[in-house]
């Protein structure tokens, strides 16, 4: 992270670079996507205690202001999607959540694995959107895809059985 113009000081103290650094877990020395999605999990859990139409459009909320986060973060340090942005992780990990129970642990963990597997494999459509779109609408993009495909994918995976040990 000795590549940023700001430091870490300067970007926890603002409220836009602080949330888009995830409170500061976008400083992990290794792997600080997988930290800023460990992160997300206590919000989460948090938010799926509320109705779920309320967890979906604070969800949504949270990708607008990710938008203008991510995006006005990269500006500040000169980056596309640095590493240490993982605002855009959160909002993926709460998305691949949706189809999933909401507190159950194993729903947890397997939430967490898909999506961190598509957010770092990226398949198609994720991989089109990490490419192409630029922005603060780019740096989110791929993550809301590989949270999409992560709730599909782990929806059906939990509904045919996987809770039970059946697949």
């Amino acid at each position: 992270m000795n590549d940023l113009p700001l430091t870490k000081k300067q970007i926890l103290l603002h409220p836009v670079y602080c949330l888009a650094f995830g409170f500061g877990s976008g400083f992990a020395p290794k792997a600080p996507g997988t930290v800023g999605t460990l992160l997300a999990i206590p919000l989460y859990i948090a938010l799926a205690s509320l109705p779920f139409a309320v967890y979906v459009v604070a969800t949504i909320v949270a990708m607008g202001v990710g938008i203008y986060l991510c995006g006005e973060t990269a500006r500040a340090i000169h980056k596309h999607d640095h590493p240490g942005i993982v605002w855009d992780e959160f909002v993926g990990f709460w998305i691949a959540m949706m189809a999933l129970p909401a507190n159950d642990w194993r729903a947890i963990v397997l939430g967490f694995a898909l999506f961190r597997l598509f957010d770092i494999a990226k398949p198609w459509p994720v991989s089109i959107a990490d490419k192409k779109v630029k922005g603060g609408l780019g740096i989110m993009l791929d993550d809301i895809l590989a949270g999409v495909l992560a709730a599909i994918i782990g929806g059906l995976l939990w509904h045919l059985g996987l809770q039970y040990g059946v697949l």
